[in-house]
C-alpha cells in the first residue's frame, strides 16, 4: 500500500486525548471528514478517528483507543499519513501535488528542460518551479497556454515556454 503525507501531530488539545495535528494541505476542511489515518513508525499503526474538527487551522483529532492527555502525548511529533487509494478521483487535468514533483519537464521539441522541483500556490493560478539541466531554477505559469500536456505514468510534463516568459 502506498501512504501519503498530510500532516503532523503537533500537541496535544485538552485532557481527553485529544490531538492537534498540522496539516499539510490548504484543502483543511476536507480533511475534516479524516476517519483513519496512519502513524510513521515502521508498521504504519492505523488509527482510527473518533471525531475530527477544524480549530484554528488545525485539525483537533480523537483518535479510538486514547483516552488521556498522558497517551495523546506520546504521539506528538509523528507524522501522519493516509493510503493513497483513500484519495478522491480529481477531474481531468487536475493533479495531486505528490504526482506532479519529479516530473521530468521537456519543451515541445522533446529537449528537456529539468524537473519540477515545486508547486506554488498563487491566488490567479499555480507557479511551477522547474530545476533545469545546468541546476538553475525557472518558474512557469500552470495555465493551458505553457503547460501542454501532463503524463503522470510517464513522469513527464511537456510545456510550451512563450516568448519573454523566461
Amino acid at each position: 500500500m502506498e501512504y501519503i503525507l498530510i500532516g503532523k501531530i503537533v500537541n496535544t488539545h485538552g485532557i481527553k486525548g485529544e490531538v492537534k495535528i498540522y496539516p499539510y494541505t490548504d484543502d483543511i476542511f476536507n480533511l475534516s471528514n479524516l476517519k483513519e489515518f496512519y502513524l510513521d513508525d515502521k508498521s504504519k499503526s492505523k488509527c482510527i478517528v473518533e471525531t475530527c474538527k477544524v480549530h484554528k487551522n488545525m485539525l483537533i483529532v480523537k483518535i479510538q483507543g486514547i483516552s488521556d492527555a498522558n497517551s495523546a502525548l506520546k504521539l506528538k511529533d509523528k507524522n501522519i499519513y493516509i493510503s493513497k487509494s483513500s484519495l478522491e478521483k480529481l477531474d481531468q487535468g487536475s493533479y495531486y501535488i505528490f504526482d506532479l514533483l519529479g516530473l521530468e519537464v521537456f519543451d515541445l521539441d522533446d529537449n528537456k528542460i529539468g524537473i519540477l522541483n515545486d508547486v506554488q500556490k498563487n491566488s490567479a493560478n499555480d507557479v511551477y518551479e522547474i530545476l533545469t539541466t545546468d541546476n538553475k531554477k525557472i518558474y512557469l505559469p500552470a495555465i493551458k497556454q505553457v503547460i501542454k500536456k501532463v503524463d503522470i505514468v510517464n513522469k513527464k510534463m511537456y510545456v510550451e515556454i512563450m516568448k519573454g516568459l523566461i
